[in-house]
């Protein structure tokens, strides 16, 4: 083979190498400062989203607004724990919730709160009286102890509310892992694309 035929094919060679690393570096800022691809491992999101389920969350989402009741997120666990979870916005930060007879409820809004997306049949009363939290309150009067929901956070619970862990369990024993702060969130699921494509901003 001449020099001129190795020398073009040399060129040919880095052009591609070149391509493909920009493409790999596209794709790297993509999913780190634009979106969210996960696959769902449990079925605490049943039927809304199914186990092994495909979705995409935006980044961008909360960049200039804060998460809204009812939103899709996904978040990082507490601490050191970098697993992703996905569950539905429920309380917002300075509500006053509380569940009774299976059905949600925060102070100032009448009625209890929507429930259209949940699998099933709600259960149970949320918090009780014996749950070690300092966040939790028991009134004098008689009515519900409620919980407080601090600045910067969240109380999320997922639509399969028989068979999800979520802000109903996690502070039983660390009042502090109860909510999930804004630093945690990491998007706002948008849609599922696999095994079929479905909008989860609803």
């Amino acid at each position: 083979m001449d020099e001129p035929v190795k020398t073009a094919l040399w060129r040919e060679a880095l052009e591609w190498a070149k391509t493909l690393i920009l493409a790999m570096l596209f794709a790297w800022l993509f999913t780190k400062f634009v979106i969210v691809n996960a696959v769902v491992p449990t079925g605490s999101m049943e039927d809304t989203v199914n186990i092994k389920d495909r979705i995409i969350a935006s980044r961008l989402s909360y960049v200039f607004s804060e998460p809204q009741r009812y939103d899709i997120i996904v978040f990082e666990g507490h601490d050191d724990d970098k697993r992703l979870f996905l569950k539905r916005v429920i309380g917002m930060p300075g509500d006053k919730l509380y569940i009774q007879g299976g059905e949600v409820y925060v102070e100032g809004i009448d009625g209890p709160l929507r429930s259209d997306f949940v699998k099933g049949e709600l259960d149970g009363n949320y918090p009780l009286p014996s749950i070690r939290n300092s966040h939790v309150t028991v009134p004098y009067d008689g009515s519900p102890p409620y919980i407080t929901i601090p600045e910067g956070h969240y109380f999320v619970m997922g639509d399969n509310r028989t068979r999800s862990s979520d802000s109903r369990h996690w502070g039983i024993q660390d009042a502090s892992r109860t909510f999930i702060s804004s630093e945690q969130i990491l998007g706002k699921g948008i849609f599922k694309y696999y095994p079929r494509i479905q909008s989860l901003t609803k």
